[in-house]
Parts: structure tokens; sequence; C-alpha cells
């Protein structure tokens, strides 16, 4: 069986995609029965669409991949911890389990919930990669000041 660094690495380099087109790098794989069955990156300003982060594309993409609204069964991965606009939409999709790796101590959804628990049921992983997660987003706004 594969592990959660295996599933962040691709959500890395999903992120990597992201830098390269001048998006936030964030990137997200769902996966299922240990197989990528969707991916996404951050597309906000390619689509000039404040919703099209990361998690939003991937959950999109894997519930079109499997022709339903629910995503019971599977494991979101994603570079950085989810915004309250994501936890939302990951607590709808009713994911199992959300991985994730960097925290954000700005925007992440812990910021705005009372006592920062998950808005769902999902198990919840953090941490998976975060120094590399982390990184990512650091060089990309370092660039950019």
């Amino acid at each position: 069986m594969l592990d959660d660094t295996y599933f962040m690495r691709i959500a890395l380099q999903e992120a990597e995609d992201a830098y390269v087109e001048n998006e936030i790098p964030v990137g997200a794989v769902v996966v299922l029965d240990n197989q990528v069955i969707a991916k996404g990156h951050n597309l906000t300003e390619t689509l000039k669409d404040v919703t099209a982060h990361a998690e939003m594309m991937a959950l999109t993409a894997a519930a079109n991949a499997l022709g339903a609204k629910y995503l019971q069964e599977c494991t979101l991965y994603v570079t950085l911890e989810p915004c309250l606009m994501c936890a939302g939409a990951i607590a709808h999709t009713q994911v199992k389990t959300l991985v994730f790796g960097a925290a954000d101590p700005k925007r992440g959804y812990s910021v705005y919930l009372k006592d920062g628990k998950f808005p769902s049921k999902a198990e919840i992983r953090q941490g998976v990669l975060a120094a590399e997660c982390a990184d990512i987003l650091k060089k990309f706004f370092e660039e950019r000041r």
C-alpha cells in the first residue's frame, strides 16, 4: 500500500504546475482505493475565479470521474491547510480523509472555526511533507515581493 508521502508528492507536483502558471502554488489530489482519480491546482488567476482553489478543482474532477457528488471513500491530499470555503466543500462532498501538508495560520480553516475543529467527520492528518509544502509557497511569495 502506498503511503501519505507518496500521494503528497503528487500534490506537490500539482503545486509546481501552479507555480509555473504564476498561480499560488497549492496542489491537491483525490485518491480512491490507492489510485489517484483526480488532481488539481490553484487556477484563480487563470480563470479569474476566486473559488478556483486546488481543492475545488480536485473535488470537482473527482466527482466527475466517479459520476457522483459524494466522495465518501476518498482521501484528499492537499499541500496547504484548506481555507474555510474549501473545508465546507470537503464536508459537503463527505470526503473520508483529509491529509494536508503546511498549516495556514492566516487563512486556514482552523483560524476561523471555534476550537479549530474540522466541520465534518473526516479523519484529518496534517503535517505530511510540511516543510516542502511550505517551502514552495515561501519561494513563490519571496519572488513576488
